[in-house]
């Protein structure tokens, strides 16, 4: 079985994000930038049924400028056998990412998409349900463990009432949630030996796919500053407070 693994370029998640001063957007001049880490987990997980034999062949897709091929690199690293890079100057909304897997699923043919659950620069938690939409296949979100059966796939979702227990046919699209593993460190041989590892490039034309943006962003703007608490005496001042200033009850 083939596993397609789509991997993101954000910001470090140890990064201060900063708003642009126009209020266009963040600031990503001179930031340092990783891959998303929910793709990380998908990226292990991948690694690891290819490891156990449940998986031939592991191939990372990335979408975006040039420099994403920095985070293909690292998914070859942790153990990705080949890389895809789909090359773009504009950050992709999530349905033309959708679109654009979409087209390379038809071209290599997996058995299964595992992806992270969101990114944690928009949070749009989006793309991997579009892609099981537009494929016609099964999904399962926010995973947290995988089990391969006879005849399918055994997942458990974290749901908000608790975990849920499904079973999907193959092929399917699976996004995974934080406690599903814990990510590899890539050790030096193995950054080496991925350098020499394929990445393919092309672009939505070639895919035939329309990633022309559909919205606009309005302004981005940072959080309004947290006031300081007060301690209070009573209940009855708590309740005041609440229904009077806070104005939630």
């Amino acid at each position: 079985m083939k596993i397609l693994v789509p991997v993101k370029r954000v910001i470090d998640a140890n990064v201060n994000v900063r708003v642009k001063a126009d209020g266009t957007g963040v600031e990503t001049d001179n930031v340092k930038m990783s891959m998303n880490p929910f793709d990380e987990i998908a990226v292990e997980e991948a690694v690891r049924l290819r490891e156990a034999g449940t998986a031939e062949e592991l191939i990372a897709v990335s979408i975006g400028p040039k420099q994403s091929q920095e985070t293909i690199r690292t998914a070859l690293a942790m153990g990705a056998d080949r890389g895809i890079h789909i090359e773009m100057d504009v950050a992709p909304e999530p349905l033309a990412v959708a679109k654009l897997l979409k087209a390379v699923c038809d071209r290599e043919r997996p058995g299964l998409v595992l992806l992270g659950k969101q990114a944690i620069d928009d949070d749009a938690v989006q793309t991997g349900q579009m892609v099981s939409a537009l494929l016609g296949w099964a999904q399962a979100t926010f995973v947290s463990a995988i089990e391969f059966v006879d005849d399918g796939i055994k997942v458990t979702r974290e749901v908000d009432e608790g975990l849920e227990v499904l079973q999907l046919g193959k092929p399917c699209v699976i996004t995974v949630d934080l406690r599903l593993n814990e990510p590899r460190y890539a050790s030096l041989p193995n950054i080496m030996k991925a350098k020499r590892k394929q990445i393919d490039v092309l672009t939505p034309a070639e895919l035939g796919v329309d990633a022309a943006p559909r919205l606009t962003v309005l302004g981005v703007s940072e959080p309004p500053q947290r006031q300081a608490g007060v301690i209070v005496e009573t209940v009855a001042d708590l309740v005041d407070k609440l229904r009077n200033e806070a104005k939630v009850i």
